[in-house]
């Protein structure tokens, strides 16, 4: 993989890695791009094929996982999610820094490779924050929500690991938080 070093957004859903990625492709749209992962899940009212996800069958996704061409993959809640080859060349062919937003199973498996990006988590001031942002999206099950929860439990004790990421960033004032994030990233 030529170009740019890379950058991977990881941490629970609700911690504002969207917000702050939108923010970044919006004030830097010629700098940074970003890497659309494959996902099986259903897309969310709004959410465009594409750009927010390549939405894709299990047996197509599985097929080009087999095939080789994922960096990494994972499954969450009966979902898979993976990031391709092509979605990172894609961005470095328009000569931008990629980035990727990635769970922290997918930071683990991005390790193992040939790509050396830079580890940023995002995360909640507390998970009581946390579960309030995902009660206020008003687009969860209160099963899927407990999943969430659950996860995002598990993303941030895992993500105490030494060295795992560059960067940790307590998402609890959004400009503050960008500000922290173009802060690193502009070096």
């Amino acid at each position: 993989m030529q170009g740019p070093r890379p950058v991977v957004l990881s941490g629970p859903s609700g911690a504002g890695k969207s917000t702050l990625l939108k923010k970044l492709l919006k004030d830097y749209e010629n700098v940074f791009g970003f890497s659309v992962s494959h996902t099986t899940r259903q897309p969310r009212p709004g959410e465009v094929n594409g750009k927010d996800y390549h939405f894709v069958t299990r047996e197509e996704m599985q097929k080009e996982i087999d095939a080789g061409e994922f960096i990494e993959h994972a499954e969450f809640s009966g979902n898979m999610y993976g990031t391709s080859k092509g979605a990172v060349q894609a961005v470095q062919a328009q000569n931008q820094i990629c980035v990727l937003d990635i769970d922290i199973q997918g930071v683990k498996n991005l390790k193992q490779t040939e790509l050396k990006p830079i580890y940023i988590s995002v995360q909640p001031p507390s998970i009581e924050i946390l579960e309030k942002r995902l009660r206020d999206r008003k687009t969860e099950t209160e099963e899927s929500l407990q999943k969430r929860l659950t996860a995002a439990r598990v993303d941030l004790e895992l993500s105490k690991e030494p060295g795992l990421f560059d960067l940790v960033i307590i998402n609890d004032d959004l400009e503050k938080a960008y500000s922290e994030l173009k802060e690193v990233l502009l070096e």
